[in-house]
């Protein structure tokens, strides 16, 4: 079996020794298999889909920034989501992202 199927298996069944292992210290899977700008990033639309909150952005974004994220990357990775989580949820997210990288859209606007 491949491990990508095994990992899937394990996960679809609710392997709580996997998920432990991946809430604690982060997905050992995807740390070979992807490059840690491409974690942050997918960690930066996973949590701006769920409308995370300000201080959790905050923190997606520094550890993106961290890994060599740049601010355009982050951005597009938010306009890459944006057809999923629609506007509404993309304009709230937008403005969290802003602050997370320096700069107030709101404040921009007036």
């Amino acid at each position: 079996m491949s491990e990508y199927m095994e990992h899937l298996r394990r996960l679809a069944l609710h392997d709580d020794a996997l998920l432990t292992a991946i809430a604690i210290d982060g997905s050992s899977f995807a740390t070979y298999v992807i490059d840690e700008k491409t974690e942050a990033l997918a960690r930066i639309a996973a949590t701006v889909a769920l409308d995370g909150a300000s201080a959790s952005i905050q923190h997606v974004v520094s550890c993106a920034l961290v890994v060599g994220a740049t601010c355009d990357e982050i951005v597009a990775t938010l306009e890459a989501v944006a057809p999923v989580i629609g506007a509404a949820r993309t304009v709230v997210c937008a403005a969290k992202l802003g602050l997370a990288l320096g700069y107030d859209v709101e404040a921009a606007l007036e």
